[in-house]
């Protein structure tokens, strides 16, 4: 009897390559409009964008149409996400939350936590800066992402990076700054606690 190899797992599909939805042209045929609206682009490039985007299958194809028209309402243009640990800590997470591309976490006398591990993220990066203070902070990102802590002051009470490095095609990379302080910085994979929590209510938040 021949043992049957186990299938091998399907690869991720980066997200250039993700299947637009009626939903993703749409949003991107009023950005073009916009765009002729305000003169950014004349009648004749509008028709011809238009058709284009109509007719894009991807998430790659779509950016191709405006790849040169600024994205006022995109996470990258939205202003830092500021949390301050004051007396009863702050926290972000773990519910599902809007990931801007710069998240300033300050430690200060009652702590902070920052959990990504159930957004929703099409940012190649993220730039993370962490004060831990007296009371530290401490980050958890989802496996598959990855973290580049070489910015980071470890000061008094360290820098801790308990990630992989092994990124999967798609996900952001967690760029992360700043001073440890006087409790530290921690950034992490879920725990086996946290873990049991995703599995048992993958679609909570």
């Amino acid at each position: 009897m021949t043992a049957q190899l186990p299938e091998p797992s399907p690869c991720p599909v980066p997200s250039g390559e993700i299947r637009a939805s009626h939903d993703d042209r749409e949003a991107v045929v009023e950005q073009l409009r916009d765009a002729a609206a305000e003169g950014r682009i004349d009648l004749a490039e509008l028709d011809s964008r238009l058709e284009q985007a109509l007719k894009s299958k991807t998430y790659a194809e779509l950016a191709v149409v405006t790849a040169d028209l600024p994205r006022l309402n995109s996470p990258e243009s939205q202003p830092p996400l500021m949390l301050k640990g004051g007396i009863y800590g702050a926290s972000r997470g773990p519910g599902r939350w809007e990931v801007p591309g710069h998240v300033i976490a300050r430690g200060g006398v009652g702590g902070v936590k920052v959990d990504f591990t159930r957004v929703e993220c099409r940012l190649t990066e993220v730039a993370v800066e962490a004060y831990g203070e007296t009371s530290g902070v401490t980050i958890i990102i989802p496996d598959g992402w990855a973290a580049d802590t070489s910015g980071m002051d470890p000061g008094v009470g360290g820098l801790t990076d308990m990630t992989t490095p092994d990124r999967l095609p798609g996900t952001p990379l967690i760029r992360l700054t700043g001073s440890g302080g006087m409790a530290g910085v921690v950034i992490r994979h879920p725990d086996r606690r946290e873990r049991r929590k995703l599995h048992s209510n993958p679609t909570q938040g």
